[in-house]
This record gives structure tokens, sequence and C-alpha cells, in this order.
């Protein structure tokens, strides 16, 4: 089942929010679309991630070394992860196991550590499911930790920890507050705003309190945020990941695709 909505309406798609930070390198996938369709993009963030202080860590006596596995969902969780360990003078077990959301968070393990595949791992495609497997495997035999954010955790991950009996203790090392971005959003009106967590929506609403969708399309990633954007009643019409996309460009490439043949 495709993660593309279809939808029967002809809407000109002109102006389109990423909650992301612009990517670096011009040669982002996302550019192209501007370079295919005649749209413009506008990076920016709609959370802005704060350090918890060692100090108010240290509180809740979590001993990160007796953990053999820790569980990332995204380079953020990494930064902090890393940098708390260091803040407390922690040395971590070159025998400790990481398992990480996608193959892109895996790999930015690099930063910190020898990458050693027989001790990163990472799911297939993205999904919840295929890190569920990956986890599975080694359930029986690791004592997790789930580095996460403190209003971000994903609710998914940690039923299944739950449901599954494993050895687990939740890190919070960082937590999210709403940027500002009222002047962005009162200067344009976006066609298509796309969100990666449920936070985001959140400062969508922060800004925006009287926002109603009234037509814009919505854009999310990940059970989560996809769950929080129906929560909330909006109409949900580019769902990520799915079977055939596997990212937030290929959902925006295969919409915008599907709209220009309608024209």
């Amino acid at each position: 089942m495709s993660g593309v909505k279809k939808t029967t309406t002809t809407k000109t798609i002109k102006k389109i929010l990423i909650s992301q930070a612009k990517p670096e390198s011009e040669k982002s996938p996302y550019f192209d679309l501007e370079r295919k369709y005649p749209v413009s993009l506008f990076f920016q963030p709609l959370i802005q991630l704060v350090a918890i202080p060692s100090k108010e860590f240290r509180k809740t006596k979590i001993d990160i070394p007796l953990y053999t596995g820790v569980i990332f969902t995204s380079k953020n969780a990494i930064d902090h992860f890393f940098r708390t360990c260091d803040e407390l003078k922690i040395n971590i077990s070159q025998d400790t196991k990481y398992f990480c959301i996608t193959e892109s968070v895996a790999l930015y393990l690099q930063k910190f550590i020898m990458y050693r595949k027989r001790k990163v791992f990472f799911g297939s495609d993205g999904t919840n499911k295929k890190l569920f497997d990956v986890l599975n495997k080694h359930k029986a035999n690791e004592k997790f930790l789930y580095v996460c954010s403190e209003n971000q955790q994903d609710n998914e991950i940690v039923n299944w920890l739950k449901d599954h009996s494993c050895q687990f203790e939740l890190a919070y090392m960082y937590r999210s507050v709403s940027s500002d971005i009222a002047s962005l959003l009162k200067e344009h009106t976006f066609d298509i705003i796309c969100l990666f967590t449920p936070s985001g929506l959140r400062s969508l609403y922060d800004n925006q309190p009287n926002f109603k969708q009234n037509g814009t399309i919505i854009g999310a990633f990940g059970s989560n945020t996809c769950k929080a954007v129906e929560e909330a009643g909006l109409s949900l019409h580019i769902k990520v990941p799915s079977p055939q996309i596997s990212s937030m460009f290929s959902g925006l490439d295969q919409y915008l695709a599907q709209q220009s043949k309608k024209k």
C-alpha cells in the first residue's frame, strides 16, 4: 500500500515547508524537487533540541556502563549520548552493541567509535518493525539503554521492549522546545508541510494556535508523527516510511508527480 494518499483535487503546489535544517550539500535530493517541479522549498526546524546537563542526568542514577546495548533512533540521540558520557567521564566498553533505526543513523556512529559491523545493527528499511526484528535476535542477552528526548520518546519502541520482557531503561539526555517561526508562517502560506516528530506538530500549533488545515497537504515521518497528525484531526496525505516510500523526499516526489499528471 502506497504511503501517498490519492486525492481528487488539483491543488497547485508552490511552497513546501520542510521542518528540518537545510541540507549542507547541494547534492541533496530535496533540491532535485525544485528542478523537477515548479515549487519552492523552505527549510525550517520546528523544534530545538536542548541538552539535559550531565548533572541533571546523574540524578536518574542510571549507570551507563551496565548496559550492553544502546538504542538510537536519531543522530541527535547519538550526539547527546556521547556528550553525556564525556561530561561524566564514562568510558564505553568496546563490546557495547548499538541498535539503530536506519543505516544512516548507524553510520553516524563512526564519528565517535571504531565502526564494526559485529556490534552495530540497524533495521533494513527505517521502520520500527525492522528494528524490532533486529532487537528480537539479541533481547535475551542484552540490557538495553534507549537514548531519547525527555518529551519525544517513541512509545511503540517502549511498548515493544515491555511486551517482549526486555531489560531496558529510558535515558533522557535532551529535550525539545518549540522554535519561534510565527513570522515565517505569517509571511508565507505553505501548500505542503512536512513533519518529522510529534513535537514538530505541537510547535506548529504553538506558533499558530488557530491553525486550520484548509487544504494544506500534510506529510509525516514515523509512526508516532503520523499518529499525532491523525489524532489532531488532520488529513494525512504523505505517510513515511511505507513499503514503497523510504524517505520524505521520495514521498514528496511521488505526490508531486501524481498532482502533475492531473493537470
